[in-house]
């Protein structure tokens, strides 16, 4: 079998990364970006110190923060509008994985129109559109190296996975220093998410032995990292490690794709408005447990990459310590369970056909080592609501 593999055609991979976008921009041929980026590094300053960086290397910059968490068609819409009043070139993307996200969107749909639901899975979008620019802001999402976007159509309350080569990002700025401010429970969050991408990434049924290198090195970095930067944020050699983790976990997810977390998490996020990084979190241990029987070996590889098994260890016993681990993880990080987070009960148990339906037509349980129907999506959904 032949792998496909895509990456960013430029990293910068470091302390103090970003502070080089003038340069790649310069590198790549593009001086007119349009900035996508939240209400929160607006506020700090990150955004206008970004754009003044440009400014100060002749580059003038349009700077978009009205994004919100998972992105909706109306809010990429937005975006849109204001990229089209000005002559842009280029789309950067500024922040976690909203900013990403929107940027992803909005670079395709300046170039092909919409309306955003024509890109959703199984569309493939191949042909290109403004080049993006990808500067993560968290350790998570991986987004600066993905073939992916989220976008959630609030009329459905579907969140929509779109793919394609267009939203890969042309490069990728991964500065660790900006994640020194992150507060606890969001460096939790997307450290999960990026642990989760890996994990799926290596187990899945698209795995190839470029993405299992990566995934596996991934696990090395985030598993020993992930408590010490909850305990300590200003730890920089753990974030450093968990940035370049989550980077090489994206990587490996966008050429091998996740599966039944991702698929199981998307909807929970659309219906309940839990972030995607939590409600991971919440799915992983249950969803690792019922699939460790099509994939022991892959799954014991995993424990042992992130030190919970020893080399040599009997391979049901090492995915058995993963799924031990992964709920240890839970309990260290403070995750809550679906009822304690305070979701409804009668919603969540009327909602869960509609969740495993959405689930399944996104693609990603197809990817799963032991593929489930309906039915043991829905049962799943039971099992994780009190954790």
């Amino acid at each position: 079998m032949v792998a496909s593999i895509a990456l960013p055609r430029l990293m910068r991979v470091g302390a103090g990364a970003s502070r080089l976008l003038p340069e790649v921009l310069g590198q790549l041929g593009l001086s007119r970006p349009f900035i996508v980026t939240d209400p929160y590094l607006a506020g700090t300053g990150q955004a206008a110190g970004l754009a003044e960086r440009l400014a100060a290397a002749g580059i003038t910059a349009e700077v978009f923060s009205d994004t919100v968490p998972d992105p909706t068609v109306a809010s990429v819409d937005a975006a849109l509008a204001a990229l089209r009043a000005g002559q842009h070139d280029c789309v950067v993307g500024f922040g976690g994985g909203s900013p990403m996200d929107t940027a992803k969107a909005v670079a395709v749909l300046a170039a092909h129109g919409g309306p955003m639901q024509r890109y959703k899975a199984p569309h493939n979008q191949d042909a290109p559109g403004l080049p993006i620019v990808a500067i993560p802001t968290t350790a998570g999402t991986g987004s600066e190296a993905t073939r992916f976007t989220i976008v959630t159509d609030a009329a459905t309350d579907e969140k929509m996975l779109c793919i394609g080569l267009a939203y890969l990002p042309v490069a990728a700025l991964v500065d660790y220093e900006l994640t020194l401010t992150k507060p606890k429970r969001l460096t939790a969050d997307t450290g999960i998410d990026a642990l989760t991408h890996a994990i799926e990434a290596y187990v899945s049924r698209r795995s190839n032995l470029f993405s299992d290198g990566l995934a596996l090195q991934a696990m090395k970095l985030i598993a020993p990292n992930l408590r010490r930067v909850w305990t300590d944020p200003g730890d920089r050699a753990a974030r450093e490690a968990m940035m370049l983790g989550a980077t090489q976990a994206g990587i490996a997810f966008s050429n091998a794709s996740v599966a039944l977390v991702h698929g199981m998490s998307r909807p929970i996020g659309a219906h309940f408005h839990v972030a995607h990084g939590l409600s991971n979190a919440m799915l992983l241990p249950a969803v690792t447990a019922f699939s460790t029987p099509a994939a022991t070996g892959r799954y014991a590889a995993c424990a042992r990459a992130m030190g919970v098994a020893r080399d040599g260890e009997d391979d049901r016993a090492a995915a058995a310590a993963l799924v031990r681990e992964l709920e240890a993880l839970n309990d260290d990080l403070d995750v809550p369970s679906p009822r304690d987070y305070g979701l409804d009960a009668a919603r969540w148990e009327a909602l869960i056909p509609t969740m495993a339906a959405q689930a399944l037509a996104s693609g990603s349980p197809g990817n799963n080592p032991l593929v489930p129907g309906a039915a043991e999506i829905e049962a799943l959904y039971r099992r994780v609501w009190a954790g």
